[in-house]
């Protein structure tokens, strides 16, 4: 996999078929990115579960922080990291060891780890690295091109609303 360029087909089909996503590093910090997302995520109808060792059985936006995956209440069908780069690697072991595997494994903005990809795909787990689950669901579902921001799609297509506030959905058939 090309992990420099991903197709959007690609990134669509993780973002459609997961529900359930660990946050891992997550923050209390309303102002930190992974904050942003997990409200993000939980507007968009997925069940994010917070990750933190520092904040377990606390809340972070209402939901019950974890100390670590397996501690998660259900299988994890994502795992977002929000993790430096010398810490992705036991993420990626942590994730690897649960019982059931996630389908995806999620770098943010700025991580990459190649060996530790290379890994997860070898157990057959989809990975993508240095991308935000919030700006590529909002860009494939053209929600940022509401405030001017090139989407790359071009489409005479009016956008169809799902299920909740602004809530745009991912299908490209709609």
């Amino acid at each position: 996999m090309n992990h420099d360029s991903y197709d959007d087909g690609y990134i669509r089909t993780i973002l459609h078929e997961v529900k359930t996503v660990a946050i891992v590093g997550a923050s209390t910090n309303p102002a930190r990115a992974s904050n942003i997302v997990l409200k993000y995520l939980l507007l968009k109808r997925y069940r994010p579960y917070p990750v933190n060792p520092v904040y377990a059985d606390t809340e972070i936006l209402d939901q019950r922080v974890y100390a670590q995956l397996a501690d998660c209440p259900e299988p994890i069908d994502m795992v977002d990291i929000f993790r430096r780069h010398d810490a992705i690697a036991a993420v990626v072991d942590e994730a690897l060891a649960l019982d059931r595997k996630p389908k995806a494994i999620w770098m943010q903005l700025g991580v990459r780890d190649d060996a530790s990809a290379a890994r997860a795909e070898a157990a057959g787990i989809k990975v993508v690295m240095n991308r935000c689950a919030k700006i590529e669901y909002g860009r494939l579902c053209g929600e940022i091109a509401w405030f001017g921001v090139n989407t790359r799609l071009i489409s005479a297509r009016k956008p169809r609303l799902a299920e909740g506030h602004q809530n745009l959905d991912l299908d490209p058939r709609n």
